[in-house]
Formats: C-alpha cells, structure tokens, sequence
C-alpha cells in the first residue's frame, strides 16, 4: 500500500489517539482551547476542547434569560463552523458535519464525577473535501468568535507529519507541513 494512503486513512485514529492521550479531560485552563486536526483523502477533522467560560463566560448551566441567550448564541457560532474554520480554497472543502458536547448546556450526556462549576464543551467539525491535501493553512476564527479564548494549543495529524502549533491573539493562521 502507498506510504501516502496508509498516512492519510490512519490520521483521524491518530488524532483520536492524541486527544485520548493528552491531558486528563478535567484539566482545563481558561483562556486555552485544545484543537486537533486531522487531515486524511476526503476530510478535514477538527476537535475542539475547551472550559465552557471561554465560550460562554461561565460554565454551569444558565441561569438566567441573559445567559440562555448566550449560551444558545455560543452554540449557533459553533455550529457555524464554516465560518470559524477557513480552510485554504486549494483543499476545495465544505462543512458537513458538526457534533457538540456541553452537558452543562444540555448537549450530551453528564460526565459521571465532572466536578461542579468546571464545565467544557467539546466539538466534533468535519469538512469533506475534494482534496485535503493540497491545504496549506487554515484561518481559526475562534479568537474572534470567543473573546475569552486567549491561545489555541493545536495537534495536527497530516500525511506529511504530526504537528504541535500554538496560536495566540491576534494570529489565527494555522499553517503546517514543510511546503
């Protein structure tokens, strides 16, 4: 089997790998959001992983209308994802998929010992595409959409590597590889 075609079917279990392997799902910082990215021969597959307070501002269930509004605002832009991810025209990709997990906002089921007051949303965003490979960049508009995110720790999972990237503001171009 082509090198190339083995990398590319094994990246979505190797970003899966990453997410399993990395910190413990409590363990969160504000101000950070956790991104993988896994590129493969027919999709883009992002998975997000962040304290609910840099999306929401809190991270408990609402309380009040103020903050349903909020929450349910958070959850549009996300569920937006084509304008949070811009991926490069040259991978000719289009979102086809998006899941989310937010117990705390009613979004999947509640994590048995998930310590009160420290809530995350986590994202699964899939981009089909007519050839995922020739992406050199995607431009991450999370800064924008979520004020309280401050950095973006990245892995990403190509047919030409793995990659570590940590964004910052302002800067959301995620770029990687060695072309």
């Amino acid at each position: 089997m082509n090198r190339f075609f083995l990398c590319a079917a094994v990246a979505p279990l190797v970003v899966l790998c990453m997410h399993a392997q990395a910190q413990p799902r409590h363990a969160h910082v504000h101000g950070q959001l956790k991104l993988d990215v896994a590129i493969d021969v027919r999709a883009i597959t992002f998975h997000v992983d962040s304290p609910l307070d840099n999306i929401v501002g809190f991270e408990r269930a609402p309380r009040t209308e103020a903050e349903r509004k909020t929450a349910q605002q958070a959850l549009a832009q996300l569920r937006s994802a084509g304008k949070l991810f811009t991926i490069d025209p040259a991978a000719g990709c289009a979102l086809a998929q998006v899941d989310l997990d937010a117990p705390a906002l009613g979004l999947g089921d509640a994590v048995p010992g998930q310590a009160q007051g420290h809530g995350d949303v986590e994202g699964n965003i899939v981009f089909e595409c007519r050839s995922p490979v020739q992406a050199r960049y995607i431009d991450v508009a999370l800064f924008e959409a979520f004020p309280g995110v401050r950095q973006i720790d990245v892995q990403i999972a190509a047919p030409d590597g793995q990659f570590q990237r940590t964004l910052k503001r302002p800067s959301g171009r995620l770029t990687w590889g060695s072309k």
